[in-house]
Order: C-alpha cells, then structure tokens, then sequence
C-alpha cells in the first residue's frame, strides 16, 4: 500500500530552542516557542519557556507582541540548566521533566530519553541516530513519527532558515507534545546535561 499522506514540515525560523516560530510551509500548523510575555513574566522563572499553538503564520511584527492565546504547554526549567516541570495547559496536568520525559535505560545517555503520548503511545527521542538527522522521534515499533534537521552552518540561507520539523501525518495531533518534548531535548543537548 502507498502511503499518500503529506508530511508537515514545519520551519524553525531561528533554529535556536528558545525562541523560535514554527511555521507549516503549506499553512496547515503554526506553532511558536517563547519566553512568558512581559505581562506574565514576573509569575514565572527566567528559564520558562512557553509552546504555543498560535493558529497563524509568524511575521516579524509578532516578534514585536506576544501571542494572543494561552499557551499549549508550560516548561519551567530549573536553576543552572536542571529539568524543571512541564505543564498542559488546557488539561491542568503538571509534572518533572524527568518524569514526563524519562531515560530509555538506566545506562542510556541523556539525549535518549522517552515520552508517552496523549494517545497512550510511547514515544522515543535519538540524538543524531539517522544520518542528516539532528533528532529523531520514534514510536515503540521504531517508525519515525518525527525529525528535526538544522541547516549545516556552512551552507547559506536565502529566504528559508533551512531549519526543519518534519512530522508525518498520523501523528500530527501531537503536535505540540513533540514540539514541548524536543525542546526539552534541545535544552538537555545545549546545557550537554
């Protein structure tokens, strides 16, 4: 059987995990990462950052306003790069980090870690495990749901970052979990936790 489906591929505008917009190249998901807006900023920690499910393609005015909706997910990471907490918003579900995303093993590196889904999936995070491959999600079949690919710093950008999120199409209604659990991964790559 031929699958048909289109993958979303999602642009990472500045390919840094902290702040950055994620914009469907065929305008079907936008999703953006970002620190608390300064109205909100003072309830919460320096290291927070916020996933949103935005509904509309980022422009560099948005930059400028933070979004208007509530935020998808909460990250709360801790002092000095530790994991902190990941919130759900629209469900209220709080918990560590550590927790939500776990070790594959006990002599796994931090860079391999899991996931369990809103579907009840399991789902696993590899780190440069796919050639041309920055991070790869798979599922507990080792299919891939998902990858991430940062545009090699050699090769030169025109009118797209080059920086992408490839999320196949069955597995596009977890979107903002795989967006939420990359990041943390990001942060534990970039802190080399």
């Amino acid at each position: 059987m031929i699958n048909r489906s289109l993958p979303h591929f999602l642009e990472d505008r500045t390919g840094h995990f902290a702040e950055s917009d994620f914009d469907e190249v065929y305008d079907r998901l936008f999703l953006r990462v970002s620190r608390p807006p300064p109205t909100q900023a003072a309830h919460f920690a320096e290291s927070t950052l916020m996933v949103y499910d935005t509904g509309r393609r980022s422009s560099s005015q948005r930059h400028s306003r933070p979004p208007s909706r509530e935020p998808a997910v909460i990250l709360e990471f801790g002092q000095n790069g530790a994991l902190g907490t990941i919130t759900f918003v629209q469900s209220s579900v709080s918990l560590p980090m550590s927790q939500y995303l776990r070790k594959t093993s006990m002599f796994a590196g931090s860079l391999s870690r899991k996931f369990t889904g809103s579907n009840g999936e399991e789902y696993r995070w590899i780190y440069r495990g796919v050639k041309e491959h920055e991070w790869s999600c798979v599922d507990s079949r080792d299919y891939v749901v998902a990858h991430y690919t940062l545009k090699p710093p050699e090769k030169p950008a025109y009118t797209a970052s080059g920086n992408i999120l490839t999320i196949y199409e069955p597995f596009t209604h977890l979107a903002v979990e795989i967006l939420a659990s990359l990041t943390i991964m990001r942060h534990l790559a970039a802190d080399k936790y």
